[in-house]
């Protein structure tokens, strides 16, 4: 039987959450950040990942790069460096820890689960390496060359 899942995409946190992430990654000044991009799935194990031949995360931060001028890209086989999901109201945080075990055996080097109710974004290296960053810190990752006040994800 497979999981039902309740979306909150449209709702108000999730929606502002995601539009100031995107801001502030952008304005960093060195990445592409994409929203809610199809990215390439099917060479993952389907016996191994509970996952469709697409993942769809709800930002993507690419190094900078140009628009597409021709055709269009339909379905990203070229992963982001990070991969952010963003919990919705109704979402069970497991859910999207078992993306993450998708995103990471795709070669996606950072995963953010980033939760609007605890005001908080839990950044993950690796499956069972991850920092926690709370309302009053500032979000700081030198690999990323990423930092900015965490209290900015989360304003109206």
């Amino acid at each position: 039987m497979e999981e039902q899942e309740f979306d909150d995409t449209g709702s108000f946190n999730h929606s502002t959450v995601q539009a100031n992430l995107s801001y502030l990654l952008k304005r960093i000044g060195k990445y592409t950040i994409s929203v809610e991009l199809s990215l390439d799935s099917s060479s993952l194990d389907k016996s191994e990942f509970a996952v469709k031949d697409e993942l769809i995360p709800d930002l993507c931060v690419y190094p900078k790069r140009q628009l597409v001028k021709s055709d269009d890209i339909l379905k990203m086989t070229e992963m982001p460096l990070i991969a952010i999901e963003v919990l919705s109201f109704r979402q069970f945080p497991s859910t999207l820890i078992e993306k993450f075990r998708a995103y990471f055996a795709l070669g996606i080097q950072s995963c953010w689960l980033v939760d609007p109710l605890t005001q908080s974004i839990h950044v993950y290296a690796s499956m069972d390496q991850w920092r926690t960053f709370g309302i009053d810190d500032d979000l700081a990752l030198a690999e990323f060359g990423i930092a900015f006040p965490v209290a900015e994800v989360f304003e109206a």
